[in-house]
């Protein structure tokens, strides 16, 4: 993935940051601004969240609106909305995709930190290809065995970026219930724990197993993971994925939760290398 692919989603949040910074010192609601592009206040939200695609007449609009006159920062912020609005590699695989996976995938591939906590199954960027495809098997009952490759695809491509040169640091806290929790026959285990204990040994990954030895913990409401960007002005931001949908939380109050559940989950887990022994013990048991 290019460093263009993966920054759309990023600079869409980058430029909404900055339109909604402009709004709010020029005093304006988001109903006016919205009134301006002939558009409603929600519409206005969502862009400046970084959520839709910018249209130029909108940005110039809106500029306009907030007294931007200076030719230069007009003109910097106008290609930022172009660069904004180019497609990333993922968007290939949308015909396979839940309507909501591509903004993740965009935010995935532009984060310098991935903190994630599974219970359910092993993290995607950690799956061997005979799990991923037991997983995703599962999940798309009823799917031709062409779309369940795709998206098995999609799932190892995004991999690479774990490895690339611009890697992200990832921590992962993965749930025992995760581990003993059959996806394909036993080879496909022993092959996904193996995998698990070769991938943790990379300097940029730190996993750690929460056992089901420890009892309650601060992971109690489920799966979750938190990005953060190297961009200073983009806040972190928490997905939580769901049934028919997923939510992307970045209200500063919402993700120092998610954040103080991971910080006591990683201090709740046995370290690294304990990990590992424990992922030893269990692929010995299977």
């Amino acid at each position: 993935m290019s460093a263009q692919e993966s920054g759309s989603v990023v600079r869409r949040m980058l430029l909404g940051s900055h339109l909604r910074r402009l709004r709010e010192s020029r005093g304006i609601t988001r109903e006016k601004a919205g009134y301006s592009i002939r558009a409603s206040e929600s519409k206005i939200s969502r862009m400046e969240l970084g959520r839709v695609s910018f249209k130029t007449r909108d940005v110039e609009d809106l500029l306009t609106l907030y007294g931007i006159a200076d030719e230069a920062e007009r003109n910097s912020l106008l290609s930022l909305a172009k660069e904004a609005n180019v497609a990333g590699w993922w968007h290939s695989y949308s015909d396979v995709l839940p309507s909501w996976f591509p903004t993740y995938v965009g935010l995935e591939g532009a984060a310098s930190l991935i903190r994630s906590y599974e219970v359910q199954f092993v993290h995607g960027l950690l799956q061997t290809e005979a799990y991923a495809h037991a997983v995703v098997a599962r999940g798309m009952k009823g799917s031709s065995e062409a779309d369940i490759e795709r998206r098995v695809a999609l799932r190892l491509e995004r991999q690479k970026y774990l490895v690339s040169e611009s890697a992200p640091e990832f921590h992962v806290v993965l749930d025992e219930a995760a581990l003993r929790r059959p996806y394909g026959d036993r080879s496909v285990m022993r092959g996904q724990l193996q995998h698990l204990i070769d991938v943790s040994q990379r300097p940029n990954v730190r996993l750690q197993v929460m056992p089901f030895s420890f009892g309650g913990h601060a992971g109690e409401s489920g799966a979750f993971t938190v990005l953060s960007f190297p961009e200073s002005d983009l806040s972190d931001v928490v997905y939580l994925e769901q049934l028919t949908s997923a939510l992307y939380l970045d209200k500063r109050e919402d993700v120092a939760q998610y954040e103080k559940a991971m910080k006591e989950l990683q201090q709740d887990s046995p370290g690294p290398d304990e990990s590992r022994d424990l992922l030893r013990g269990l692929l010995q048991l299977s």
